[in-house]
């Protein structure tokens, strides 16, 4: 009779533990020390309406496109994208309009790669970029992470900005690249494109104009792109992550006259973007209407909030954004708080007291104004200066 053999187990191998060296021991560059990787909080919670997104999905059919486009790209991961996105390019070109063509686009990794590049071509050491006060919390992070100077003024008390405003701190700064922001995140407030066209004029310096939440506004095809024939040193930057329902694509552009791209093209790392976010944004473009179908319902969303908020007695900023600045909280962290007790994630950021809602689905609105009816009587607002 032959005798099965008796095979051994493995002996666990023991896991070694991580090295224990501390991030203060390593040789950090100086503005990095003390520093904290930026990001607004991410909790699995039933409500999430802080950080701006579209909250409703791609639709089936959609997701069906994306998928089979997935599909028959995948059979060629092992080959690198091709670097210069010129079939994107393209189809942001027709998305567009005003003219513009395919050379006077750039595609990269959402916008936050976008304003990487222009600063990585236009700032760097001994240079500086303008911007204005409150305003979107990473620019300061491309400044430190390009070495770029950053020097801010505060917005008017309405937190607009004149073409006086502007261009006299301009002439103050002297600032390579001036930083504006219309929609205005996160007041939502706008600048006309009339006084873009002014500073435009009365500057030498790089003018980059975000435009994230254009589509958000009451008049969305009133945009800075179309200033790009008469100023060559204009860039207008947008992205898909916002009205267009693909935050999670990580897909951002900038508009721009062709030796701007060419300038972006040349501090861009090889092959930056994947075939796989190059496709999935060029069917997400394909289905564009689809994509934006429900921009108007967020849009009567937002002026619904706003009008509910001030009958609730708070302080409403007026905004052609998707989502609406309010308070003036004495203790806004309390209040944020007591929202996510209940289940309701939105943004403690901007001036002192204030908080940021977005608009979302209808049933994550009324759990929102439900949540809110509940905090307000304990949260104390703050006194304004002129009645201290």
């Amino acid at each position: 009779m032959t005798q099965r053999r008796q095979t051994s187990q493995p002996r666990p191998v023991a896991k070694p533990e991580p090295n224990s060296i501390q991030l203060e021991d390593l040789p950090l560059r100086p503005e990095l020390i003390g520093a904290e990787p930026y990001g607004a909080p991410q909790l699995d919670v039933p409500v999430c309406l802080n950080v701006n997104e579209n909250p409703y999905p791609p639709s089936e059919a959609v997701r069906k496109d994306m998928a089979k486009a997935v599909a028959k790209v995948a059979k060629s991961l092992n080959r690198y994208p091709d670097r210069e996105a010129t079939g994107l390019r393209e189809d942001l070109a027709r998305y567009i309009g005003f003219g513009v063509s395919s050379s006077q686009v750039w595609p990269a990794n959402g916008s936050n790669e976008v304003m990487t590049h222009i600063l990585q071509a236009f700032g760097g050491p001994g240079r500086s970029v303008l911007t204005f006060t409150p305003t979107y919390s990473m620019y300061p992070e491309y400044a430190r992470n390009t070495h770029t100077d950053y020097v801010t003024r505060p917005r008017n008390a309405s937190w607009g900005l004149t073409t006086d405003e502007i261009l006299s701190a301009v002439e103050e700064v002297k600032p390579d690249v001036v930083l504006l922001t219309t929609p205005n995140n996160p007041t939502g407030t706008t600048i006309p494109v009339a006084v873009i066209d002014e500073v435009c004029a009365g500057t030498d310096a790089i003018v980059v104009v975000d435009e994230a939440y254009q589509e958000f506004t009451d008049a969305p095809e009133d945009s800075s792109i179309a200033l790009l024939p008469k100023h060559g040193r204009l860039i207008v930057v947008r992205t898909l992550s916002k009205a267009f329902a693909l935050a999670g694509g990580r897909l951002g552009y900038a508009v721009a006259a062709p030796a701007i791209v060419d300038a972006l093209r040349m501090v861009r790392l090889p092959y930056h973007l994947s075939d796989v976010s190059q496709v999935v944004a060029r069917v997400a473009l394909a289905h564009a209407p689809e994509m934006l179908a429900r921009v108007d319902e967020l849009r009567e969303t937002r002026a619904n909030l706003e009008d509910w908020l001030q009958l609730h007695g708070l302080d409403v900023v007026s905004s052609q954004s998707n989502f609406v600045l309010f308070g003036r909280f004495a203790d806004r962290h309390a209040v944020f708080q007591a929202l996510l007790d209940r289940g309701v994630l939105i943004r403690e950021v901007g001036p002192a007291g204030y908080l940021r809602v977005c608009a979302g689905t209808p049933r994550q609105t009324d759990v929102f104004r439900s949540a809110l009816l509940d905090v307000l009587p304990t949260a104390p607002r703050l006194v304004p200066e002129e009645d201290q």
